[in-house]
């Protein structure tokens, strides 16, 4: 469980100067958060995840990233705490996670041939300093015509299950895809880019050089 304390994670230059929580279940955010290698806790908000339905689906994923994160941000306020949702909008229709194989068998032939949208909220909140930034990313994905027999491979797999859309981009799925406009993570679950400049933006994430590059600079 996160400390009240103030860490600072360094590696390769990379330092987050706050205890950093991701308040996600999602192993794929997870894998992301990885690859800057620093340290962050794992502690789930499980929220329900249910759309109003009075709200569009970038209101939809900027609300419950806030929610999230803020559920989290109340039990550890000095941590700053990263809550995140997607969805995946085909034709104006948000499409969650499939339940079963029929549902995801009707997902992948809605996405077959066509473009749809993935949209991601991000939320960074740190209560004991009243710091709070939410952000919406939008990426499209271009699926090819999926038969039939590759339908049925896919949902007879344990991959569609946890996923918006009922597909993974970084995973099996990824042989659908026939473009990606806009970001790859975003489409994963976690607009890196975008969660980086932010958390540099506030202050919580610096990167500097190593000891030969600062050699070379000296020469």
């Amino acid at each position: 469980m996160p400390t009240s304390e103030k860490k600072e994670c360094t590696f390769m230059g990379i330092m987050l100067t706050e205890k950093l929580i991701l308040a996600s279940a999602s192993p794929r955010r997870a894998e992301l958060l990885q690859l800057l290698g620093v340290d962050f806790e794992v502690i789930p908000s499980h929220m329900d995840e249910t759309s109003r339905n009075d709200e569009t689906p970038p209101e939809h994923v900027q609300r419950l990233s806030s929610e999230k994160a803020e559920m989290i941000a109340a039990l550890f306020p000095d941590a700053l705490v990263l809550g995140a949702d997607t969805v995946v909008v085909i034709a104006g229709r948000m499409l969650g996670k499939p339940g079963n194989p029929g549902e995801a068998r009707d997902m992948l032939k809605r996405l077959s041939g066509r473009e749809h949208i993935v949209y991601t909220g991000f939320s960074l909140i740190q209560k004991k300093k009243g710091r709070r930034r939410t952000q919406v990313v939008r990426s499209a994905v271009l699926f090819k015509e999926i038969p039939e027999d590759e339908i049925s491979w896919y949902v007879s797999s344990e991959e569609p299950y946890d996923k918006a859309g009922g597909y993974a981009v970084q995973g099996m799925g990824a042989f659908f895809i026939r473009e990606i406009r806009g970001s790859y993570t975003n489409v994963m679950g976690l607009p890196l880019s975008e969660v980086v400049e932010t958390l540099k933006d506030m202050g919580s994430l610096t990167f500097s050089g190593d000891q030969h590059d600062r050699g070379s600079n000296q020469e």
